[in-house]
């Protein structure tokens, strides 16, 4: 038999008996995880895959027709000596040598002695023989021919082992067999059948964790079956790879800068930079730093590309280009795609090219898990995006190239954080450059380094020509710095500060109306700004009946609510349904497979807001867009209404389009009054006028004297609150409003101290 030795380091195990430092087998239990150890166990299932045995839980029980076929064979006698033990294994197993068989046989009798001794009973010992004998028939019949030999069988057992378990894989081991226990658990299962830890070692190294969550033999067989499909994705490999930021001085420009030729001399590499730059070291040089950097690339012939703010969405076309298939799996997908990229100037940029493709979209596909559609969209994206560039910075590709990728701005998306990841494993520098620290760059990568600048600077372009660098004087930037000291969180606000808003419809009483009618938004209840987004609280009031039967009383109060930026609607219907509307025949143009056509709508030589500012035109799409998606008005989405919604949104009255053009979020809003006498209902333009100011930030009310359902035919919902305030008045006749004097009837402290 062999003894149990120690090793030095893990790779002892794979060692062949003749050529270890002391003649003996390896029998160790692991409860701890690192790299190395994983890495380890990874190497040893492969080895017991091949020449040994892999139990993953508890080897099963002999069954019925396991027993009956010991009984016709060996017959069911027993008896408790070392001779009959030899005899039976030499009929049993008949492809052990005698060594073998002398070594299994002792070690079988060491261990029922063990039994004996321990006071277990004849019949006790007869059914621990015949359950060893059926195991080692059923189970280890693969190995037992080669205990002892040169190339040492292994066993590879994980979880909680039995006391009988233990016995049999020992009397193996024994035999000349290595061993090795997974315990996920850690030790104080193991130490109930073996308290001395006499049978086995524990393993003991530096940097032992936990076991990771859900770890197991079927998980080191998966991830081995993966590596294996990887090699057939990977093809043959490049000679070269990167060495990324390992060089730097963490300088960031400076770092692009550096020379080729003094980045490294190891020629297993390329030595490129991947780096990104929040903020700016000095705000009154950062954009002529900039100018002088693409200076000095361009001088020494370094292929450069610039991309400003966004990196454009492929085209249809470059989309179309791309040859691909329907894929059943990751792989199919990863084979069937890579094949649209191609480098003819340079094999060894071809394979550079191919691996990095592989490495960045298998990484992907972890952290995406199974989606496949959604993955294949963002590798056919990350084609597009190479093809586009890819003559610009590998043009003439030799080696010892670097060429220069430049985002200013950083990454909106997740599709553009993966090209980024995939440029700054090429033989590429990839400059992210973030002057502006109100932007946030979406882009997470380990091999990324960061510098961090506490100054903000808002530059959205890069400065490639002299006519485009703007430096701000001293007095310049201080005034930004004050801007931000007053403006942010304070309560006060510049001008056109904010260019997103939604709006909180208020529920008020009656009478508040009046008071918060010509307020700046401001000073409303629950006015608030999160995250660059003003929440404006709004008025959207129907207010039906005259207060007290008083009509006189009536028009003044009406009167008194007319500011410079109200209109005033006095019959309806205001837009009839045959006013002529010249977008009707683009509508359907506009808005297709339930996406508003934003690209479309902007670019038509009819588009009516081109004169607006450009936040103010994405705002008012933004809202179109919402009312569209909400179905505010009865009949989207059923019968077409969307498409008049879309025409009327786009031809709004010059006076409403002017109030819109000043609205400032923080400030006064515009209002809008409808008062409607009679008895006819409101149209369908008109509804979805109302609608979309409202959404707009247009305080509205409508005046409605008789009370009727005259307002709400065409809106899905309660989206108006309503007052009712006195009596129904009927055929009552708007009058000339401007004509009419407003009673004062604010409270006089002097009538409240009259009396005294």
């Amino acid at each position: 038999m062999l003894e149990h030795k120690k090793i030095q380091n893990l790779s002892d195990y794979f060692v062949k008996l003749d050529n270890r430092r002391e003649r003996g087998v390896y029998f160790y239990r692991i409860n701890g995880y690192s790299e190395e150890v994983g890495a380890f166990i990874k190497k040893y299932y492969d080895a017991a895959r091949k020449t040994g045995v892999v139990i993953e839980g508890k080897i099963p029980n002999p069954d019925e027709g396991n027993l009956s076929y010991y009984n016709e064979i060996m017959g069911m006698d027993f008896q408790m000596n070392p001779g009959f033990i030899l005899t039976s294994l030499k009929k049993w197993l008949p492809r052990m040598n005698d060594l073998q068989r002398q070594n299994v046989a002792e070690s079988v009798y060491d261990s029922l002695d063990s039994m004996r001794k321990a006071g277990k009973t004849e019949n006790m010992l007869k059914n621990a023989y015949i359950k060893f004998m059926c195991w080692l028939y059923y189970k280890f019949e693969r190995i037992v021919n080669q205990l002892g030999e040169n190339n040492i069988p292994k066993i590879l057992y994980e979880g909680n082992i039995s006391s009988y378990e233990l016995m049999l894989i020992s009397i193996l081991s024994n035999a000349g067999c290595d061993v090795v226990f997974l315990q996920y658990e850690g030790d104080s299962g193991y130490l109930k059948s073996d308290p001395g830890s006499v049978l086995s070692d524990s393993l003991q190294m530096n940097g032992l964790g936990a076991f990771p969550q859900g770890y197991c033999i079927k998980k080191v067989r998966d991830e081995i079956q993966n590596e294996i499909n990887n090699e057939r994705l990977y093809g043959t490999r490049p000679t070269i790879t990167n060495c990324t930021n390992a060089w730097i001085s963490g300088k960031g420009l400076d770092d692009i800068r550096e020379s080729i030729m003094l980045r490294g001399n190891d020629d297993r590499f390329f030595y490129n930079c991947f780096c990104r730059i929040n903020g700016a070291e000095d705000k009154l040089t950062y954009a002529n730093e900039l100018f002088k950097l693409q200076q000095e690339l361009k001088n020494s012939k370094r292929n450069l590309v610039i991309v400003n703010e966004e990196i454009p969405k492929p085209t249809p076309q470059e989309i179309a280009e791309i040859k691909r298939d329907n894929y059943a799996n990751k792989d199919q997908m990863i084979l069937g795609l890579v094949g649209n990229i191609q480098y003819t100037g340079n094999v060894e940029l071809q394979r550079i090219l191919h691996k990095t493709f592989v490495d960045v979209i298998l990484a992907e596909s972890r952290r995406e898990g199974e989606n496949l559609n959604r993955l294949t969209n963002r590798a056919v994206y990350l084609i597009c995006w190479l093809r586009r560039y890819m003559s610009k910075l590998f043009a003439g590709w030799k080696p010892s190239d670097i060429g220069c990728f430049i985002y200013m701005g950083g990454c909106r998306d997740d599709k553009e954080a993966l090209f980024m990841s995939f440029l700054g494993r090429l033989p590429l520098d990839v400059l992210i450059l973030c002057p502006d620290l109100n932007v946030k760059c979406c882009l997470e990568d380990k091999l990324l380094y960061e510098v961090n600048y506490t100054e903000s600077l808002l530059l959205t372009r890069y400065p490639e020509e002299n006519s485009q660098v703007k430096i701000g004087t001293v007095a310049y930037h201080a005034e930004r710095e004050l801007d931000t000291l007053m403006y942010q969180d304070s309560g006060i606000y510049r001008n056109q500060q904010y260019v997103k808003a939604n709006v909180i419809n208020l529920q008020t009483m009656y009478e508040e109306i009046k008071i918060l009618w010509d307020q700046e938004l401001k000073y409303r209840p629950n006015f608030s700004t999160v995250d660059g987004v003003v929440n404006m609280p709004v008025i959207f009031s129907k207010i039906s009946g005259v207060k007290d039967g008083n009509v006189s009383q009536y028009w003044s109060s009406i009167k008194e609510l007319m500011t410079e930026d109200t209109v005033v609607i006095k019959s309806a219907p205001y837009i009839q349904p045959t006013t002529p509307n010249p977008m009707k025949a683009f509508s359907a143009e506009f808005y297709k497979n339930w996406k508003l056509q934003r690209n479309k709508i902007k670019n038509h030589p009819k588009y009516p807001y081109g004169l607006l500012r450009e936040e103010m035109q994405e705002f008012m799409l933004d809202k179109l867009e919402f009312l569209i998606e909400q179905k505010l008005i009865k009949g989207i989405g059923e019968n077409g209404t969307e498409y008049t919604v879309i025409a009327q949104v786009l031809n709004l009255p010059k006076d409403i389009i002017r109030l819109i053009q000043k609205f400032d979020f923080t400030k006064k809003n515009p209002k809008l009054i409808y008062i409607n006498t009679g008895e006819t209902m409101i149209s369908l333009e008109d509804s979805i006028l109302i609608a979309f100011l409202n959404l707009i930030g247009f305080d509205i009310l409508f005046f409605v004297p008789t009370g009727y359902q005259s307002v709400e035919k065409y809106f899905t919902g309660n989206l108006m609150e309503e007052h009712q305030i006195g009596e129904y008045k009927y055929d009552m006749q708007v009058p000339d409003l401007n004509s009419i004097s407003t009673n004062d009837t604010r409270p006089s402290w002097r009538r409240f101290f009259k009396r005294g």
